[in-house]
């Protein structure tokens, strides 16, 4: 995720979205996954008791066309089930059970659930871009959600297709970069910068960037900071937004600077 750029016409979501925030970000990576089962009910509803109003998470398609919400390919690594979600309906998916007890959700299921919440929706795969569509526009929740992932013809296929605020491909990460570097112009069709520190030796989170983000109107939010002394730090350098797995942490470094509005 990220984003920068002479931007084209605002949508109505971006406008929303930026309304009664209260200022600096702070949100709960896959729910805040460091505490909860991630990308679980449990977690989301963790985050939310502490105040959390924006969430990340990710977005996976069954074979039949359902959103689920699940980081990985596969059920392997975090559930009791086996295989890819792509290859499975959703019958088969519901079966499985996060750390053995949670159940996955399907995306409109937590946007119900979560009525006060801002969503970050990484949409994973190219099976995740029918799917969310199809969820996002059956619970008209475009204007609480960012969408953002790591394929430009994805998140060129969802702008198309919805009035929804995205942040910046990997592509379009670069093309900030490069602009904030040499001082040129560029046209990004994003709201928000979301992206690591660094990439390998290239460090992202720098002067330029904020600076070239900031004067085109743009957010910053970098994950996946669960380090206190590394979110003062950012903090100081002028990030918009942090993402963390450690949410009880991150609201604890708000507080004491004055920066927890949620």
């Amino acid at each position: 995720m990220c984003i920068i750029g002479g931007i084209g016409q605002e949508s109505s979501a971006d406008s929303v979205l930026r309304v009664g925030t209260g200022g600096f970000r702070a949100f709960a990576h896959r729910g805040g996954s460091a505490e909860a089962p991630e990308n679980s009910l449990a977690a989301f509803a963790h985050a939310v008791s502490l105040g959390y109003t924006d969430i990340e998470t990710d977005i996976r398609g069954t074979a039949d066309g359902v959103a689920v919400i699940h980081h990985d390919a596969t059920l392997d690594r975090t559930t009791d089930g086996r295989g890819r979600i792509r290859d499975l309906t959703w019958a088969q998916v519901r079966r499985a059970r996060v750390h053995g007890h949670e159940p996955i959700l399907r995306l409109e299921e937590a946007l119900e659930a979560f009525p006060g919440v801002r969503f970050t929706l990484d949409v994973k795969e190219a099976a995740s871009v029918p799917a969310a569509i199809d969820a996002l526009t059956r619970t008209q929740a475009t204007e609480r959600v960012v969408v953002g992932s790591f394929s430009h013809a994805r998140l060129t296929r969802v702008r198309r297709a919805l009035p929804v605020a995205t942040s910046a491909s990997p592509t379009e990460v670069a093309r900030l970069a490069m602009a904030a570097r040499w001082g040129r112009s560029t046209r990004i069709l994003a709201r928000y910068v979301q992206v690591p520190i660094s990439v390998g030796r290239v460090r992202l989170v720098e002067p330029r960037m904020i600076d070239a983000a900031h004067a085109r109107g743009m957010e910053i939010h970098v994950w996946t900071i669960d380090d206190p002394s590394v979110m003062h730090d950012l903090i100081d350098r002028g990030v918009d937004g942090l993402m963390t797995d450690r949410p009880t942490i991150l609201r604890h470094v708000l507080v004491s600077r004055g920066l927890w509005h949620n």
